[in-house]
């Protein structure tokens, strides 16, 4: 079975919420990792995209992508 996808993001950042909002309507399972509030997700987070800050990051499938809507 594959992976969950991964959304690292904050809960105010309206390209995060889009991105969580578009999964749960197409129903597929995310788990979502808040970066503010997760220090080891931060930490996680900043190993997979080399050190960029820019959120929300997706990781599918071990493909990862930074931004969510054309960002």
């Amino acid at each position: 079975m594959d992976e969950k996808i991964l959304i690292f993001g904050q809960d105010l950042c309206q390209y995060t919420s889009a991105a969580r909002t578009d999964f749960s309507r197409r129903k597929v399972p995310f788990e979502y990792i808040n970066v503010l509030e997760d220090e080891a997700g931060l930490a996680r987070m900043l190993e997979l995209t080399n050190g960029r800050r820019k959120i929300p990051v997706i990781v599918d499938a071990g493909k990862i992508k930074i931004g969510f809507g054309g960002t």
